[in-house]
Formats: C-alpha cells, sequence, structure tokens
C-alpha cells in the first residue's frame, strides 16, 4: 500500500475537465484572442526561440519591463505560471502549519483554500455578505484577532464582479500588520488598481495575470510587484526554471504591446454593460453588479437553465449547491453575437417557464 501524506485523499480537487462548447463562456478567457499586429509579432519572436536552451535572459527581461512600466526594479517582481501560481506560492511561503493562518473572503477565487491547504495553513474564510460586499472591519478584525501571517482579497472580485474602492484596501492596509496580497486578475476591467499604495505599505502584494484581458491563458504567465524582501522570500519556493521561454517571450511581446488591447477591453467591458442590462429585464432573475470580464446571475431554475445552455452547446459556469452560491450562474463576456446568442437560450428557457 502506497504511503500518501496524511490529509491529501480529503484535498479538495479543481475541475479543469472541458468539452468541445460552441460557445464556451465558462472560464473568464478572452473569446477575442491576440490582436493581429501582436499576433504577428510574437510569430516572429518565437520563431527565434532557442529551443534547446533553459530559460535564460528572458525572465529578467520581462521583470524588468514590468517593474519600469510601474515605476520599480526587476527585484520587485516575480513571475509565475499564471497568477494562481504566485497566489500558490505566497501561501506557501507564509504557510507551513496551522499556526499560519490566511485569512480571505468568500466565496472569492475557489483555489484559495486549495492553496491554503497545500501550505499546511490554517484557512480563516471571512462570509461575504448577502449582497456580495465585504465587510473591511469584520476583515480587519478577523486578521487581527487569529493573528493572520496573511490576508488575501481578490479585486474585483471572481466570482461576484465585486470590488472593494481603493479606501477599502487602504484602510485594510493601515489596520493590519501581516502581509496583504491582492488579487488583481481583473484589474483592466476595471482600472482602479491599488499599485499607488505599494510603495506607502510595504506589506502589500499585488498579484495580475496575462490569461484574461491579454489573452494569454494558454500560455499561463502572471507576475507580482512587492517589496523586494518580499519577493526574495516568495522566490525560495519556486523551482529553477519553472517558466518556460515560448511563454516569457509571448508575455514581453503581449506586455510591450498592451496598448493594443484596449480597444478589446473597452469592448468587453461595453458588452458587460449592455448584457447585465439585458438580464435584469428577465423574470425572476438576479443580476449582480460587475467589474469584471462575467456577469453572475442567480435563478431559482439555474440547474435546468445550465442543462438548457449545455443542450445549445453553450458552456458557462455553474456552481450547483456550492454553499452561497446556489442556483448561481457565471457567465464570461465573449464576442457580442456570442453574449446574443446566450441571451436567446436564457430569455426562451426563463419564459417558458416562468
Amino acid at each position: 500500500m502506497l504511503n500518501y501524506r496524511d490529509g491529501l485523499a480529503l484535498m479538495p480537487h479543481y475541475d479543469t475537465s472541458e468539452q468541445d462548447w460552441h460557445i464556451k463562456v465558462n472560464a473568464n478567457e478572452s473569446n477575442i484572442g491576440l490582436p493581429p499586429l501582436v499576433e504577428e509579432r510574437v510569430m516572429t519572436r518565437l520563431s527565434r526561440v532557442a529551443f534547446s536552451r533553459y530559460p535564460n535572459e528572458e525572465y529578467d527581461l520581462l521583470c524588468e519591463q514590468i517593474g519600469e512600466a510601474y515605476g520599480y526594479r526587476k527585484e520587485n517582481v516575480i513571475i509565475g505560471n499564471g497568477s494562481s501560481e504566485i497566489i500558490e506560492k505566497v501561501f506557501y511561503a507564509f504557510g507551513g502549519d496551522d499556526r499560519h493562518k490566511i485569512v480571505y473572503p468568500t466565496p472569492s477565487f475557489s483555489m484559495y483554500g486549495i492553496y491554503a491547504a497545500v501550505a499546511d495553513a490554517s484557512a480563516v474564510p471571512v462570509l461575504l455578505n448577502e449582497d456580495y460586499t465585504l465587510d473591511v472591519e469584520t476583515f480587519i478584525q478577523t486578521v487581527n484577532q487569529s493573528d493572520a501571517s496573511l490576508a488575501v482579497i481578490c479585486n474585483p472580485n471572481n466570482p461576484t464582479g465585486q470590488v472593494l474602492t481603493m479606501e477599502d484596501i487602504e484602510c485594510i492596509a493601515e489596520n493590519i500588520s501581516c502581509a496583504f496580497l491582492i488579487d488583481e486578475a481583473y484589474i483592466e476591467f476595471y482600472g482602479n488598481t491599488a499599485l499607488p499604495l505599494l510603495k506607502k505599505y510595504p506589506h502589500i502584494m499585488i498579484a495580475r495575470t496575462f490569461s484574461k484581458a491579454y489573452a494569454l491563458a494558454s500560455c499561463r504567465v502572471g507576475y507580482m510587484l512587492a517589496h523586494r524582501d518580499a519577493i526574495a522570500m516568495v522566490e525560495k519556493t519556486y523551482m529553477p526554471y519553472h517558466i518556460n521561454v515560448p511563454s516569457l517571450v509571448t508575455a514581453d511581446t503581449v506586455f510591450q504591446m498592451r496598448s493594443e488591447f484596449e480597444p478589446q477591453i473597452q469592448m468587453i467591458c461595453a458588452e458587460r454593460e449592455r448584457m447585465q442590462e439585458k438580464y435584469r429585464q428577465l423574470h425572476s432573475v438576479t443580476v449582480y453588479p460587475s467589474h469584471a470580464n462575467f456577469i453572475l446571475i442567480h435563478y431559482p431554475h439555474a440547474d435546468a437553465l445550465n442543462k438548457a445552455f449545455i443542450k445549445h452547446g453553450i458552456g458557462v459556469r455553474s456552481f450547483g449547491k456550492t454553499t452561497q452560491l446556489e442556483n448561481m450562474l457565471r457567465v464570461s463576456i465573449g464576442r457580442p453575437e456570442e453574449n446574443d446568442a446566450v441571451y436567446r437560450v436564457m430569455k426562451s428557457f426563463v419564459e417558458e417557464h416562468p
């Protein structure tokens, strides 16, 4: 009998299985892809990659470029396989045993609880209010009373789409002394970043990804900006050469040309507003305000509606009986014609099931 580590069999599993959807709006990806000029530049650079060599200066060059763009040095930047790996490593750096508490809101990114378990830390989830807003005072109190080693927020929050104001975030930063990770995976669709607070509060860390606004989900690249001491410690949790060169080169090109994505981002935000308004007009459908590239809706017959979507080859995210997300569906923003197709199926189903 194989002797696995204690608790591994009970650890939750993040399901990434997929099917060939006609319309895929279940993972908050970009359905638009790379702008043609960016794609052309990426392919040109990839044609020159030395595939036989380990990653070398490509990692430092990307760190340098990101740091310089925001007024920092490369020592303030770390790259990961998506922001997810960075978050995992941060949890690992501030975990280690059950004396290390990690506080985060719930519902939020479902991997926070899993990463806390992997890091052998104690997860301390703070329930969001019924309208999915965060009680900032309760969050601060929980962090301080539990003597947490790490506090985490996702802004905009996934899967709710809600945001904390910069005043709220600064209030948290002012009133806690532990490490404070801000997950900004969807920040390009909101705009109000916590980056200006980074120099004022050295315990803040900000994680971002290329997977959403910059259409690089397949490349798995994210980055974090933080105080150089925090970066140096988190780096110790990584294995050598943890990012491959094709991903680094692609992300470097995309970051250089990120202004090319602005029309896409603006279109997604406009579509988000348009679709929120259309969904609100449907009987028994509750729409939660979103500042990301997805919309969270509540519908009493969400499971049956999801089956209707599946029948039409449309993949949305159904939360089933997940606590605090019962009868909820999360619909990513796709192309206008895709969004209209999703709406037609939903409208038809709702009208047939008053």
